[in-house]
């Protein structure tokens, strides 16, 4: 079968033939029906990732139908539209008997230890498989792990959203920040995108009920209101900002990191006296999944997609992904 593959530490990655994967007795094979790239498919190209074990098979994010299963595999059968958590764990740990899988001492990274999605097929454990509802469309079904579980996992791990609570959302024009809008949204707040562009804000008008366009944005959204939760996707050039837009008691979920060089000076004193909570996230539970899963067949939570490439075109993809002009997710249709 065709695959990305990255052959060894920043040497980038090239489309090969590889053999088809086989499932051992704890695992099924998957037809790859859609994956998607991520901005933390550069990052692991440029080394951040040090976990990662060469050559593997790149990509994180998928949305497949099972072609085989292995002789252990138990309430999964071929046909079975799926998805699968960003990680394997054991299922047997203390923190995935609780619920928790995110934290399992043994859990294995897909697209690190284990190869990942960008290929005809993909080998996947059973203890990390979600069933798909059906009416779900793929484009929504791919997002949920990385994406929409993820930032739904975010939100819970704050205490959740009260109806009509104020939210923000910086990057809300990327492939993350237009979906935490509608996830949020879907919760019952009220959401201010932040853009810093003048056209995108026109785009992000549609799943907004507010939009400020510009890199100084706490000022404005004071104006409209207490936000009291903020779902940072870009990291040190809004995180200040998103601090300051936040009322006391206030919450970030940070999620974006897109220089992972930088440094960011934190002034201890600011976040003591106003009472605020910082919760660094980035990943979902088969819980998470399964609620996100859930509104996204209901059209609570619609994909938002800038474009679909093949295996072939996969460059294509990345300058997509790099480019500050488009809105939404990138995926992959082998």
């Amino acid at each position: 079968m065709k695959a990305i593959v990255v052959p060894g530490p920043k040497q980038g990655y090239k489309l090969e033939e590889v053999p088809d994967p086989k499932p051992g007795k704890d695992e099924v094979i998957v037809r790859v029906d859609r994956a998607a790239l991520c901005y933390r498919d550069l990052l692991q190209l440029q080394g951040y990732y040090p976990r990662m074990k060469y050559p593997v098979i790149l990509g994180h994010e998928v949305v497949g139908t099972i072609e085989e299963v292995g002789e252990n595999v138990k309430g999964f059968e071929v046909g079975d539209k799926v998805i699968s958590l960003l990680y394997a764990p054991d299922g047997t740990c203390e923190y995935c008997q609780i619920g928790e899988e995110a934290y399992c001492h043994h859990r294995l990274g897909y697209s690190e230890e284990l190869d990942g999605f960008f290929a005809e097929k993909a080998k996947i454990k059973i203890t990390s498989l979600v069933k798909v509802p059906k009416g779900t469309p793929d484009e929504g079904a791919v997002l949920v792990p990385c994406v929409t579980g993820m930032i739904y996992r975010g939100i819970r791990r704050t205490g959740g959203i009260r109806k009509g609570e104020l939210v923000l959302v910086t990057g809300a024009s990327g492939g993350v920040g237009i979906h935490a809008i509608q996830v949020a949204k879907a919760l019952g707040a009220k959401v201010i995108g932040v853009t810093t562009s003048e056209e995108k804000a026109k785009i992000i008008k549609q799943y907004a009920d507010y939009v400020i366009v510009g890199t100084k944005f706490s000022e404005e959204a004071k104006k409209i209101g207490d936000v009291t939760l903020v779902i940072d996707t870009v990291g040190t050039p809004t995180f200040d900002e998103s601090l300051k837009s936040l009322w006391m008691g206030g919450k970030i979920v940070q999620i974006g990191n897109v220089d992972p060089s930088q440094i960011y000076n934190l002034r201890l004193g600011y976040i003591i006296l106003k009472d605020l909570k910082i919760v660094g996230h980035a990943s979902a539970t088969k819980k998470d999944a399964e609620d996100t899963l859930k509104l996204t067949q209901e059209g609570k939570i619609k994909p938002v997609i800038a474009g679909t490439v093949s295996l072939e075109n996969i460059d294509e993809g990345y300058k997509m992904i790099k480019d500050k002009n488009k809105i939404g997710k990138v995926l992959v249709k082998p």
